[in-house]
């Protein structure tokens, strides 16, 4: 095991687009394990949007990043030494460990690490059954509430929730159709995830496409971009309709606010509903998603994609990538093989 702990900290708060620059790079010594921590190798590091928010000198649903603290992030990683009888060196874990080699989970506050389930890939728990999987899972079926025969309109959906999302209404007998950016995307959602229909945002008219391709409305549209999509979306509801806002990544690094959707009208004319939420709210319920979303990835039913990035020192490079579409999948980083054969 090296002596060296390697970490990116935060060196000025997010505006405009994040990129190195918003990062620094240390070292420091790898803390030492006291009486009820556990020190965690971090393997694999989960990049999601919600990350340029924490990046952010602003108040959020958790505190944002402070300058020179280590760089949020939910991770996997393996317990290499233990002084707490409820974790022994060999497993595989996940929790808030941060862009950097190892992690010290103290007893000086509640411990922020739990247990990979026995036999399962541990990358696994960061994208479809993980805050990823979960956050489609509700999202679409509590908010969305999609029936069969229904068309479901998902942007975003050959991303880390979209994708999921988007197959979720699939398999629960919706017609969908996906938004995506670029020739390969679009082929992933038809052959793939096997959509119905897909429409690349960036070679063709969305609004035209969404008319064309959903003649009767759209009854539920989950929306990870906002902006000219979402006004795109709203103008073809269906009565009745469910728009569920999941994201509104399009927006995440302007300087400047953009104007919001001008025809909300929509909603009132076709007595539709839009809502907003955040999967912390449905944690507690987190087992019940788990289950099911393994059980449809068992089966063969739910397809999983992931675009896996490696190095450390790669990190900011990766984040970035969700804002520039690079990323086809739950966007991840490997920064280490497991030190301990299980």
């Amino acid at each position: 095991m090296s002596d060296v702990n390697r970490q990116w900290r935060l060196a000025k708060h997010a505006h405009g687009m994040v990129g190195p620059d918003n990062f620094e790079w240390s070292e420091s010594e790898i803390p030492d394990v006291v009486d009820g921590s556990v020190l965690v190798r971090n393997l694999f590091l989960s990049f999601d949007p919600t990350q340029r928010g924490w990046m952010e000198d602003r108040p959020s649903y958790i505190p944002p990043v402070k300058l020179g603290e280590v760089m949020r992030a939910t991770s996997i990683g393996q317990v290499v030494e233990s002084k707490n009888p409820n974790f022994a060196p060999g497993d595989f874990v996940q929790g808030l460990f941060g862009w950097q080699d190892y992690h010290l989970a103290s007893v000086a506050g509640p411990l922020t690490l739990s247990k990979v389930p026995d036999g399962m890939a541990p990358e696994r728990m960061l994208s479809v059954l993980g805050l990823t999987g979960i956050t489609a899972y509700f999202g679409l079926l509590e908010l969305g509430e999609p029936k069969p025969g229904e068309t479901v309109l998902v942007s975003g959906a050959a991303g880390a929730t979209g994708s999921v999302a988007a197959q979720i209404a699939r398999i629960k007998g919706c017609r969908v159709v996906g938004i995506a950016g670029g020739p390969e995307k679009v082929a992933w959602l038809l052959d793939e995830a096997h959509l119905d229909a897909a429409i690349d945002y960036k070679s063709e008219d969305v609004r035209a496409r969404i008319t064309e391709l959903c003649p009767d409305g759209i009854d539920v549209y989950f929306d990870n971009v906002g902006g000219d999509i979402l006004e795109a979306a709203l103008d073809a509801i269906a009565e009745r309709a469910r728009i569920v806002l999941c994201g509104g990544i399009s927006g995440y690094n302007d300087v400047k606010p953009s104007p919001g959707p001008n025809n909300l009208m929509n909603l009132i004319m076709k007595r539709a509903r839009m809502e907003g939420f955040i999967v912390i709210d449905y944690m507690r319920r987190s087992g019940e998603a788990i289950r099911q979303l393994a059980e449809w990835v068992d089966s063969g039913e739910l397809v999983v994609i992931e675009d896996m990035q490696e190095g450390l020192e790669n990190a900011p490079q990766t984040l970035q990538r969700l804002f520039t579409g690079a990323n086809l999948g739950k966007q991840l980083l490997k920064i280490a093989d497991a030190p301990i054969d299980r």
